[in-house]
């Protein structure tokens, strides 16, 4: 009966174990040869509990983002330390490892259905649907669902929900934290948005070197933290609060406006 086990959303655990193994194998080049990536703090994913573990993290790509978890979190516990050479470590993956993505995203081709059946825990957009504004009810399954996967493992979150930098945070992971009262683990990504396309399907450049640094778990008082007040902890916590956005220098403006001078003499 081991072959038929199911993870609580019906999805076969040997099936999800070899299209890790699959697209592991794949996606290993685009970290690890065509790219490579320094991380920090993998050591703190091998003392993690295996279950109620709430990671956040900014968002660059669709898909090369989380991916890139899959590789350093299987890494690590195979005992890598900041280190994914060697991609042997797929062996035997996490299987309970899940992450957040709206319902549009992993409907939209064949390769972002077989992503979702590895672990997606597919959100209705409450904001935006199809590159439109919309003002949606928060779908209540949504929430259960993220709850059950919490309960089973660990779940990847973006909290700004798109790509763009330093958008706010969503009060929605504030108030699934306050729920569920996970262990919180913030994680900051850079490089991948100059590596990848939008999607993280396809590598845009070469050479680039990636970056992910993995924090110690916050300290929240579930109980009595507002919801503001952890939506501004998680934006300190991933650097994407507007405190962090980079004031241009007069150097760099004067040079920005050589740039655009030589730029439209040539046009």
């Amino acid at each position: 009966m081991g072959i038929f086990k199911q993870d609580p959303f019906g999805h076969y655990i040997f099936l999800k174990r070899w299209l890790i193994q699959l697209l592991g194998g794949l996606s290993h080049r685009r970290y690890q040869g065509f790219n490579s990536m320094n991380i920090e703090g993998s050591e703190i994913i091998r003392e993690l509990p295996e279950r109620n573990i709430l990671f956040v993290s900014n968002h660059q790509t669709y898909f090369a983002d989380v991916t890139a978890m899959h590789h350093v979190f299987n890494a690590s516990l195979k005992g890598r330390i900041d280190s994914i050479k060697n991609v042997t470590y797929l062996w035997n993956p996490k299987t309970n490892l899940y992450y957040v993505a709206a319902t549009e995203t992993m409907e939209s081709g064949i390769l972002p259905m077989i992503m979702a059946y590895v672990g997606a825990v597919s959100i209705k957009r409450t904001w935006r649907e199809n590159g439109e504004t919309i003002s949606r009810v928060v779908d209540a399954s949504d929430t259960e669902n993220i709850g059950v996967a919490l309960n089973d493992g660990w779940v990847i979150t973006f909290p700004q929900g798109t790509t763009r930098a330093f958008n706010p945070i969503r009060k929605g992971t504030a108030h699934i934290i306050k729920q569920y009262k996970p262990i919180v683990v913030p994680i900051v990504i850079d490089g991948f948005r100059r590596s990848f396309d939008k999607k993280g399907l396809f590598i845009k450049k070469k050479g680039i070197l990636q970056s992910m640094v993995i924090k110690k778990p916050l300290e929240i008082d579930y109980e009595n933290d507002s919801v503001e007040k952890i939506v501004e902890q998680l934006e300190y916590a991933i650097e994407q609060h507007p405190s962090f956005i980079k004031v241009p220098t007069e150097e760099y403006l004067k040079q920005k406006k050589e740039r655009n001078k030589k730029r439209e003499f040539w046009t």
